[in-house]
């Protein structure tokens, strides 16, 4: 496992992405997922330059952030959050990017002590195993939750079905992004929605080429 290589294949691979898109690559982050890896990992990973982190799991983000928390490091909490888990983790992290429904978003509000930066997920591929609002429902979601004062809506989240091919992996992540300037376009307080949290290993130069501007990679870096 060669990290600093993996990170210039993918930084690579970034760059010809936002070339194809008239893009800036500095547009994009890169957040480097460790849910599969150890604390030893996370750190060498953090010594190449990478500074978004991104953990799915209460208790595995816990054990990393008390040992290799610093103000270098950006936060994302990118997986299905338990309400009963929400005081854990919430003032910790610097982005949470699965706000999948009003309850959890109503327990977030009340727990945070400042204003948390959140992604709305959508389940625009309507795939039953995903979390997420449905396209039909999210300018209701949106009325629900102006009322919360420690939620900052930054933007979307989806994820496209496994065996999803190019063609509607371009499908999904172009609904996304049409999606999100239309809510974007409501100029709601606190609801900026200027960014797209979209994309993993096996898809990320496509949703960057549809406009994501937070991609969620593992496998590529670790393998």
């Amino acid at each position: 496992m060669d990290l600093n290589q993996n990170k210039k294949n993918i930084e690579n691979a970034v760059a010809a992405a936002c070339l194809e898109a008239k893009r800036s690559p500095e547009s994009v982050k890169v957040i480097a997922v460790t849910k599969y890896v150890d604390i030893a990992a996370t750190r060498q990973a953090l010594s190449t330059g990478i500074r978004h982190i991104g953990e799915n799991r209460a208790d595995k983000f816990l054990e990393k952030y008390q040992v290799l928390n610093d103000d270098d490091v950006v936060w994302h909490f990118i997986g299905t959050l338990q309400r009963r888990k929400v005081k854990d983790v919430i003032n910790l992290v610097d982005y949470f990017h699965a706000l999948d429904s009003v309850k959890l978003a109503r327990e977030i509000d009340k727990r945070a002590e400042h204003t948390i930066k959140c992604f709305l997920q959508v389940n625009v591929s309507g795939e039953e195993s995903k979390h997420g609002f449905s396209t039909t429902e999210v300018t209701s979601v949106l009325e629900e939750l102006q009322e919360l004062k420690h939620i900052e809506l930054v933007g979307l989240m989806t994820m496209a079905p496994f065996d999803a091919d190019d063609k509607q992996l371009q499908e999904i992540f172009s609904k996304t992004e049409s999606l999100r300037c239309q809510l974007a376009s409501l100029k709601l307080p606190n609801m900026p929605l200027t960014e797209l949290s979209m994309g993993m290993t096996r898809d990320y130069p496509i949703a960057i080429k549809n406009g994501a501007t937070f991609v969620r990679v593992g496998t590529a870096f670790f393998e």
